[in-house]
């Protein structure tokens, strides 16, 4: 069946808009409470440099090897022997880390969604009790918080079997609207930006533990903190089998990062020069503060419909990824050929069934505060689940440059400029992984997400499918310096 391939605005669009989800709002608090004007400047540099390192490596790996479709699995196959059978393990373990995680991720974004609501409609959060079951009682406000959550979630999948084409159009609508909602903040908050609000731009910070920190180490808080408004770079080379040309995968991936950075650096240093240091670090949400000092009462209803338009692409955009992880990795022999199963419109009608009905197990943390203290924890753990492809992609790029695959008609500076932005790339996302990981139980419980994979090893296929007769060899032509 013929299907309609994404194009560059398209993955553009998937890119920035999985980006800028909830993180944005609470950002400008949670950076001020760690770091000076000049640490947090530093920050998003050091971070900005750092996922601009792993978009090129995604744009370079589309480049050199556009016939690995699939993205970080079939990239951590290959960097483990792509004939062997651990090559096929290790891009399963890839695949299967990273769309487990997302089904907590994908709960914790419809989750925010609904705090957005709360404005529109007081009654979630009522505490009254609806009813009870033995000595278990569930209140009003959390019962419709729930059953909101939910209908949001089966209306994208009732999307998803449109068909993938048809899904990126509306998460490309919700993406546009949500930006020019965020330069509407840019605008005015430019209107009353006060620079002695970011006085001394240098200075030592104390914590809330009494603890004074350096720049050197206020950048590295921050840094932890803005990496991960980026999670998400990733999403174009995931979906590159979706892709109408390799090539739009590479400048759509750089493109949303752009975008995306330069929204998160405006609202960061705008709600800093309108907002006095110590009220800032204690705003409950700082962006609608900054809109309420401007235009009064009117700012909490600016926000608030912001943020649901914001999480409802944001919905679109991460389900949209999730369903199609485990399609494209068992189209590569990644993943059980059972999830390759299509409907009349092309979509993986398995693969989103499965997909969504683990998001709604996660969702039932939004009736019980039992179950949420355990969800909260998975969602660190999933966080970091998904910044180990970043780990491997790097590391298979160095691979490549390397040996110098595909490389015979490329100039040395080419080359070199790839293997630089390969090392940093991996050693940047090392960096990240140790630190996110310094908890023992943070490891074992990531360890953990990782093995229990091991269960569906003897369903992985034992032949190449189809689209992977020639993925070692495609020659690359003409590629640019």
């Amino acid at each position: 069946m013929n299907q309609k391939k994404l194009g560059f605005w398209l993955l553009a669009a998937l890119v920035a808009g999985n980006m800028v989800g909830s993180a944005i709002f609470m950002l400008p608090q949670s950076l001020a409470n760690v770091g000076s004007p000049a640490g947090i400047l530093l920050a998003w540099l050091f971070t900005g440099l750092g996922v601009l390192m792993i978009a090129h490596v995604y744009g370079q790996l589309s480049d050199f090897k556009p016939a690995l479709l699939g993205g970080p699995p079939s990239y951590t196959r290959e960097l483990f022997n792509g004939k062997s059978k651990l090559g096929q393990i290790m891009g399963f373990e890839i695949a299967w880390g990273y769309w487990t995680s997302n089904s907590p991720g994908n709960a914790a974004i419809l989750i925010t969604l609904v705090g957005y609501l709360t404005y529109f409609l007081p009654v979630l959060q009522s505490k009254a009790i609806l009813f009870s079951v033995g000595g278990f009682h569930v209140q009003t406000g959390n019962f419709f918080s729930f059953a909101i959550a939910s209908l949001v979630l089966w209306f994208v999948h009732y999307l998803m079997l449109k068909g993938t084409y048809a899904a990126g159009k509306i998460n490309f609508v919700a993406t546009v609207a949500k930006i020019l909602g965020f330069l509407f903040f840019i605008v005015v908050a430019l209107s009353i930006f006060d620079t002695t609000y970011l006085h001394p731009f240098i200075a030592a910070k104390t914590l809330a533990s009494g603890k004074t920190i350096g720049l050197f180490q206020q950048m590295n808080r921050g840094a932890i903190l803005t990496l991960w408004a980026f999670v998400g770079i990733e999403s174009a080379a995931w979906l590159s089998g979706r892709a109408k040309r390799q090539r739009d995968v590479k400048s759509a991936t750089l493109t949303g990062l752009l975008i995306a950075l330069i929204i998160y650096l405006l609202i960061t240093f705008l709600a800093m020069g309108t907002l006095p240091a110590k009220e800032l670090m204690v705003a409950d949400k700082p962006l609608v503060d900054v809109l309420t000092k401007i235009i009064g009462p009117k700012g909490s209803f600016v926000m608030a419909t912001l943020g649901v338009l914001s999480m409802l692409g944001a919905t679109v955009g991460w389900i949209l990824l999730s369903v199609e992880v485990p399609y494209q990795s068992a189209r590569l022999n990644l993943f059980p050929h059972w999830f390759v199963k299509e409907n009349k419109n092309g979509a993986p009608y398995r693969a989103a069934w499965i997909t969504n009905g683990l998001t709604q197990v996660f969702l039932l943390s939004m009736i019980s505060n039992t179950i949420a203290n355990a969800f909260n924890e998975m969602v660190i753990i999933a966080t970091l689940a998904n910044l180990v492809p970043y780990l491997f992609s790097g590391l298979y790029s160095l691979n490549v440059v390397g040996k110098g695959e595909n490389y015979e008609t490329v100039s040395l500076r080419k080359r070199l400029l790839d293997g630089t932005m390969a090392l940093g790339a991996t050693l940047y996302s090392f960096w990240v992984l140790k630190s996110g990981l310094s908890d023992l139980k943070t490891l074992a419980l990531g360890m953990l997400l990782f093995v229990s994979g091991l269960v569906l090893l003897p369903l992985l296929p034992k032949h190449d499918a189809p689209e992977e007769q020639a993925h070692l060899e495609t020659p690359v032509e003409s590629l640019p310096d």
